[in-house]
């Protein structure tokens, strides 16, 4: 049992984690839109860099960016608070129905993770050079959170026993 409620309370905790960015993210819409503002731009990475070429400057691409990462986030968050609400239903039931309780949860992990390597790694950390800004670099916090839903996902998606 207790192996269960690990497994809902860390579910819980990557929602309850998401909940607050997308909170911050819709509250204080300006300083976050800054962040992803000055990565598309790619005003920060090394001076004369030939990849200057795929900065994106249009404001109104630069809010369609954002906007999308924080539906995307939203949409990981209710997975994740859903699933979590299942498993919590679910955790004294024998081991088949436990496993299939997880589905939301796990589904809601790989949304996060694919955001983090996707947009964050891939698109923000090597498309947009944001490993080159001294200021404006989330590489670290993305690797962490990547990380954080990856280990997350291993334990909730392992082998679960019926309960005596």
């Amino acid at each position: 049992m207790v192996t269960r409620l690990a497994r809902v309370a860390l579910v819980a905790a990557v929602g309850l984690y998401l909940a607050l960015v997308v909170f911050n993210n819709v509250t204080d819409y300006g300083s976050n839109h800054a962040f992803v503002e000055h990565v598309l731009a790619m005003d920060t990475t090394f001076p004369g860099n030939a990849g200057m070429w795929r900065a994106i400057r249009a404001p109104w691409l630069v809010h369609v960016f954002y906007v999308t990462i924080i539906v995307w986030e939203a949409a990981a968050c209710v997975l994740l608070a859903a699933g979590a609400w299942r498993m919590w239903q679910a955790r004294r039931l024998p081991a088949p129905a436990f496993a299939r309780a997880k589905d939301l949860a796990i589904a809601g992990l790989a949304l996060n993770m694919l955001q983090w390597l996707v947009v964050f790694i891939a698109a923000g950390g090597e498309w947009f050079l944001m490993w080159q800004s001294g200021k404006w670099n989330g590489s670290e916090v993305a690797a962490r959170m990547f990380l954080v839903a990856g280990v997350t996902l291993l334990f909730v998606n392992s082998p679960d026993e019926s309960l005596p």
